[in-house]
């Protein structure tokens, strides 16, 4: 009799869910719901248990994983993202903490979900992604090469990347290159994310490259955000995904190999050792996890 108490009244929530709220997470192309609310498992905002409980997709209060800049400090993230503002980087003092630490706030799941060495190994593969999408660094570099990333917030190659689309047309004269962190691209990108942030990004692309948050913003955007049939990367690298038959079938098993098959599989998956492969791997274990003092055995 509970059990059908219980059931009676979960699809009571979803069928008064469905008539009223507004839509956010993967229901909505990774929206956020308005003044901080709760984003429930069926894609509602609202701030009761029913809510921010089981399945909350985001801004779902305190998760117990404490703050997040218990794990990433001011001083770990400018020591380790060394040469951002050297004079030859073009983002040279864009890229800053507080930034970041501010963006990360739309986001309370991000670095704050599970134990802390599962918050670690997010920060770290964040970051390790990230500095590569953005990477200035060169073999025989001062410091090294994975010192030097978060070096640009353009791509060197300002295509157009326009994608023929009624849901998020291209707008005229604007180009939707990389930018940002994790180097947002492609008109279809720019549309979903702006609409999540309520941000006009297809007709103001570049707002990505002039404000900071923002492009901190759409990085943690992308990364949170599942985009079927892949998952999020935040899922991927906190435990939270499990492998279809279709992805062990073609060798995709949790770990941060996924993670670049997720933000740029098509290029560089499926050709086996390649060097921007190795470098994204280089990033996440050479650079950021002995900061974090995390252990990886395996990528």
């Amino acid at each position: 009799m509970m059990f059908w108490v219980l059931t009676t009244m979960s699809l009571l929530l979803s069928s008064i869910q469905r008539g009223s709220a507004e839509q956010c997470g993967k229901q909505a192309g990774g929206a956020l719901c308005p003044g901080g609310m709760c984003c429930s498992q069926y894609g509602w905002c609202g701030t009761t248990s029913e809510y921010c409980g089981e399945g909350c997709q985001s801004q779902c209060g305190d998760s117990g994983g404490g703050d997040l800049s218990g794990i990433i400090s001011s001083s770990t993230f400018e020591q380790f993202l060394k040469h951002r503002n050297d004079g030859a980087c073009p983002a040279k003092n864009f890229y800053t903490y507080n930034a970041f630490i501010t963006a990360a706030k739309a986001f309370p799941g991000f670095g704050t979900t599970g134990d802390t060495a599962t918050r670690k190994r997010e920060i770290a593969a964040f970051f390790g992604q990230t500095s590569h999408e953005t990477t200035g660094g060169w073999d025989g570099a001062p410091d090294g090469r994975y010192a030097w990333g978060y070096c640009h917030v353009r791509e060197i190659n300002q295509q157009t990347y326009c994608s023929p689309s009624s849901t998020y047309p291209c707008a005229a004269g604007q180009k939707y290159y990389g930018r940002g962190p994790i180097q947002l691209t492609w008109n279809y990108n720019y549309g979903q994310c702006g609409r999540a942030l309520g941000l006009d990004l297809l007709n103001n692309p570049d707002l990505v490259a002039r404000d900071p948050v923002v492009a901190f913003k759409t990085s943690l955007w992308f990364w949170m955000t599942p985009q079927s049939p892949k998952p999020s990367c935040h899922d991927v690298i906190t435990g939270r995904w499990t492998p279809s038959a279709a992805d062990q079938s073609a060798g995709r098993a949790p770990g941060y190999g996924v993670l670049t098959n997720i933000i740029n599989g098509a290029i560089e998956c499926g050709k086996g050792r390649n060097a921007a492969g190795e470098d994204r791997i280089g990033f996440f274990k050479r650079k950021w996890t002995p900061v974090l003092f995390l252990k990886v055995t395996k990528v």
